[in-house]
């Protein structure tokens, strides 16, 4: 039996990844087991178009009554066919102090299980948005959804700065990265001139209007991230 975690907190950068396996990977099911279902109105949805964590993906191999992929938030386990509560409702607790997490930083913990709780409340409050029928600035790419979303190499190897500069590189792209000038600091003043040196430009005046020529992107560095 054997599971890959992913701890889906950030959005420019990879997210931090667990992989756990013997007797640790037994230990991980007891947790992770379906305990009780979840009715409709129990199971809260899982935004995902929000800065910050959006869940553990899990990936199980040899676990019985669980599928191969699954996310867990708040105690519950959301995949195909499976909606229950989990048999630990406070697993992210148990994640949160792994070794590979501490890794990160002796900071990197606390912040997780802060985004824990503001995800909780995220979900209390979340309402589906009522997307546009048609697309209406004028100077966006091409909506090609079929050229990103393939749910496997394509879409897990890219992204926000991939979709911003509508640029496929097959790496979770970096500002600077690709000039040879990437970012020092996750500041804004470190970020940015990055960015210019990949022939974005600084347009601080533009007010959210179309350029006349190419499409606007928004830089934005999340506090802590």
């Amino acid at each position: 039996m054997e599971f890959r975690i992913t701890v889906d907190i950030f959005s420019g950068r990879k997210n931090p990844v667990i992989e756990i396996k013997g007797k640790e990977a037994t230990g991980l099911y007891e947790r992770l087991r379906p305990a009780h279902p979840l009715s409709a109105r129990e199971l809260l949805p899982l935004p995902e178009s929000t800065l910050g964590y959006r869940g553990l993906i899990i990936e199980s191999t040899g676990a019985r009554s669980l599928p191969k992929t699954f996310r867990f938030a708040h105690g519950d386990l959301v995949g195909p066919r499976l909606s229950p509560r989990a048999a630990d409702e406070e697993f992210e607790k148990y994640i949160s102090r792994h070794s590979s997490l501490c890794k990160l930083g002796k900071k990197f913990p606390s912040l997780f299980l802060r985004e824990v709780e503001r995800f909780r409340e995220c979900r209390k409050k979340h309402h589906p948005p009522r997307w546009p029928r048609r697309e209406h600035c004028k100077c966006a790419p091409l909506y090609e959804p079929n050229w990103w979303n393939d749910s496997g190499q394509v879409q897990y190897n890219k992204n926000c700065y991939n979709y911003g500069c509508d640029y496929r590189s097959d790496t979770y792209a970096q500002p600077g990265l690709a000039a040879g000038a990437e970012y020092t600091s996750l500041t804004c003043a470190s970020v940015r001139p990055a960015a210019i040196a990949d022939c974005l430009i600084d347009a601080p005046t533009a007010n959210n209007r179309c350029p006349k020529e190419g499409h606007l992107v928004a830089l934005v560095v999340w506090p802590g991230g």
